[in-house]
């Protein structure tokens, strides 16, 4: 039998992580492992506050879990039927699922990959995201970071700030901008001006600028909009695609909302079939949940797996960035001391 266990750890920041909605200089995610007590995996479970995830859930659903026979699970099937008998939520799951996975894959001798029937992928290119902060700080910190290395920027905007922050960055920065406004625009004329001031500039595109509430918005803005609108809110575990074609050009998937691989895949497959860009985000995480993520990038879009970039103390090393691009740096499973 396995031994399965989770632990809390908190990830310091290089800086002050702020976005339309929220401002933070740490993050609190949890560890999945698994051991058998010759193979040893682990998960990541990155809670996202905007959907009510917190670090007592994460506990208490993990606890419901064992009391269920968590650490009986011999295959996937069983731990799909695990979750549909214990409420779970997105981010526990992914960091189970993961934790299995990668245990799964090890015991079978094969890449994450291969379990998941799915192309691998060596080396992925990110975008970098800078947060919002005083204009007047933008250059320097563009400078300071040598973010000159990385195709594109990422920009995190509010309402207020979103025209001169690209104005000010566009000073240094030569690369193309994907501009994301975490629902802080409160209708959707706000947004066409705004895309309006867009077309001056390299952007690839703007991601989810409302609320995902607003569908009938984004339902308007869409057919007028000129370049391309990603939803990231709006995309969790189980989105109505339809709905979302007719409201975006594109899906950022994150598999912390996803609630793990087979179910992100899935949102992936379902959004090529209705001809939207996909693209693969991440929250802070380590390494872990990054080359997690970096599994499912063969063939997507965009790529936006910075998320351990700005952590003080990176503790894994699974994965690292070198002039833009991700490679893996350990094992496939990482052997947990």
């Amino acid at each position: 039998m396995i031994q399965i266990d989770i632990s809390e750890q908190r990830l310091e920041l290089l800086y002050t992580w702020k976005i339309a909605r929220s401002a933070s200089d740490y993050k609190t995610n949890f560890f999945v492992r698994i051991s058998d007590g010759k193979i040893q995996a682990i998960g990541e479970v990155a809670p996202n506050v905007r959907y009510g995830e917190n670090s007592d859930l994460i506990l208490a659903q993990f606890e419901a879990l064992k009391n269920k026979a968590l650490s009986q699970i011999s295959n996937h099937s069983e731990l799909m039927s695990l979750f549909q008998q214990v409420s779970t939520c997105n981010s526990l799951r992914f960091g189970i699922e993961s934790a299995f996975v990668n245990y799964w894959s090890a015991k079978e001798g094969i890449s994450v990959p291969q379990y998941l029937g799915i192309a691998p992928c060596s080396k992925v290119f990110t975008t970098f995201t800078m947060p919002i902060m005083p204009i007047g700080e933008m250059c320097a910190f563009y400078e300071a970071h040598h973010l000159q290395r990385f195709k594109s920027i990422k920009l995190k905007i509010n309402a207020e700030n979103g025209y001169d922050a690209l104005k000010e960055i566009s000073k240094v920065a030569k690369q193309h901008f994907m501009i994301d406004g975490n629902e802080a625009f409160l209708n959707p004329e706000e947004v066409l001006k705004y895309i309006d001031f867009l077309k001056d500039y390299p952007v690839l595109f703007l991601e989810q600028p409302m609320p995902a509430a607003q569908v009938s918005d984004y339902c308007y803005l869409k057919p007028k909009s000129n370049i391309l609108l990603m939803g990231d809110e709006s995309i969790t575990d189980q989105p109505d695609m339809d709905a979302i074609a007719a409201q975006f050009h594109g899906v950022n998937m994150k598999l912390q909302k996803a609630g793990g691989y087979v179910n992100g895949l899935r949102i992936l497959n379902e959004a090529r079939k209705r001809n939207l860009k996909t693209m693969i985000g991440c929250m802070v995480e380590t390494s872990v949940g990054i080359a997690s993520a970096m599994h499912l990038c063969e063939k997507v879009d965009f790529v936006d797996l910075d998320g351990f970039l700005i952590l003080k103390e990176e503790p894994f090393g699974l994965a690292v960035e070198n002039e833009g691009a991700l490679v893996f740096q350990s094992p496939i499973v990482p052997k947990i001391s």
